[in-house]
């Protein structure tokens, strides 16, 4: 076990039931916000109208970007950052999935600094100016962007999907309310879990793990064992909602702690061909695969993990993969097949040459090197 560290999670967090109301008042880093959202449910269901009521009770102005798509491409944060500056918002509010909130995060950016925000991300520019602050109300629980410093954009142009961050991306306030995802449908609500659940198992088993991270982890992998199949059969349960809601914020600190591993690395790759491939359906596509290999050649964290998903006495690290192949079928998300996003069999080994090349940070992160043979091989035994 590693006994040095680092810890920095700056971020204000309220946390429960009825907590959007915290915004009434809460310390806010601005009198100007934009409002960051995909526009349909967070709509819809009210929420959007609700934010900008109790921003205009604080006399704070307030602009609505609501054009926010599944996987952010930088033509979007452009676009929104443009408007931004425009409109001379001082602030952020990112309200929605993950996708809302790394849309304000890398808008906090690209609203102060000159060019395509790409040009950052893919390293060609070096940042000259402070982001804006950002506030973070997520409606899913799954990605954990509300307590961690980093963002996803994707260039369709390019086929790249690159995870991107730093300290300054950290949201300054972030409102994390069970009552706002109550009505999730199911099949999206075990994407959302289930990423999460990726979140907090290769934070795990990340070669820059640490005491911290672990305990998080380990809490947030038991919580989704525990309560993601009622969420996804029974969307109305508050005790559910309120334990995923609390597992992805764990999460979301073991990214901030730890790392995600190449299992990001490859499903980022599978979406960044194909954006209309859900991320968390991504990773569950090839999650099984992945875990059979790493649980041979770790298998001390993987009977650990194990204990937390049913097997308390587990001294075998496949029954790791056992309780997830079971979580799997009681989100009802096994039929899953990326023939049916699009993903032709032909095309893997280019998907393969992008995961090494666009995330090449997060197979650092992994305890065991993987060839491209490797990477291949899992997503060829995943492939239906």
């Amino acid at each position: 076990m590693a006994f040095k560290f680092n810890y920095y999670i700056p971020t204000r967090l309220f946390f429960g039931k009825g907590s959007l109301n915290r915004l009434q008042k809460a310390k806010l880093p601005g009198k100007k916000a934009m409002i960051v959202t995909g526009g349909t449910s967070t709509t819809k269901l009210g929420y959007v109208d609700r934010v900008v009521s109790l921003l205009k009770e604080r006399d704070i102005e307030t602009v609505v970007y609501n054009k926010v798509q599944p996987n952010p491409s930088h033509v979007q944060i452009n676009e929104g950052a443009a408007i931004i500056r425009a409109e001379g918002c001082d602030f952020l509010v990112g309200i929605g999935g993950g996708s809302s909130i790394d849309s304000a995060k890398a808008m906090s950016m690209a609203a102060t600094n000159e060019g395509d925000v790409w040009d950052y991300i893919s390293g060609k520019a070096r940042m000259k100016n402070p982001t804006l602050p950002v506030v973070a109300i997520p409606t899913t629980a799954g990605t954990g962007t509300e307590a961690d410093q980093w963002f996803v954009v994707t260039n369709e142009e390019t086929n790249e999907k690159i995870g991107w961050g730093g300290d300054k991306f950290y949201p300054v306030l972030s409102i994390v309310d069970p009552d706002l995802m109550m009505s999730v449908p199911p099949a999206y609500t075990a994407y959302q879990g289930m990423d999460a659940f990726y979140h907090a198992v290769e934070g795990y088993i990340a070669k820059v793990a640490s005491p911290v991270s672990e305990m998080f982890s380990l809490k947030a992998i038991e919580l989704i064992g525990q309560y993601l199949p009622t969420a996804v059969a029974d969307g109305s349960n508050e005790e559910a909602r309120a334990a995923m809601a609390t597992a992805s914020t764990l999460a979301g600190m073991v990214e901030a702690l730890s790392s995600t591993t190449s299992e990001h690395a490859m499903e980022h790759a599978l979406s960044a061909f194909h954006p209309n491939l859900t991320h968390g359906a991504g990773l569950i596509m090839i999650s099984e695969e992945y875990h059979k290999l790493f649980a041979q050649n770790m298998p001390e964290r993987y009977i650990e993990m194990a204990k937390v998903l049913g097997y308390p006495d587990s001294k075998d690290p496949m029954n790791f993969v056992k309780a997830l192949s079971d979580l799997i079928d009681k989100t009802g998300t096994r039929d899953l097949k990326m023939s049916e996003f699009g993903i032709a069999e032909n095309e893997l080994e280019a998907l393969a040459d992008n995961a090494l090349a666009t995330g090449m940070a997060m197979f650092k992160a992994d305890r065991i090197e993987l060839t491209k043979e490797d990477v291949l091989g899992i997503y060829q035994r995943s492939y239906k």
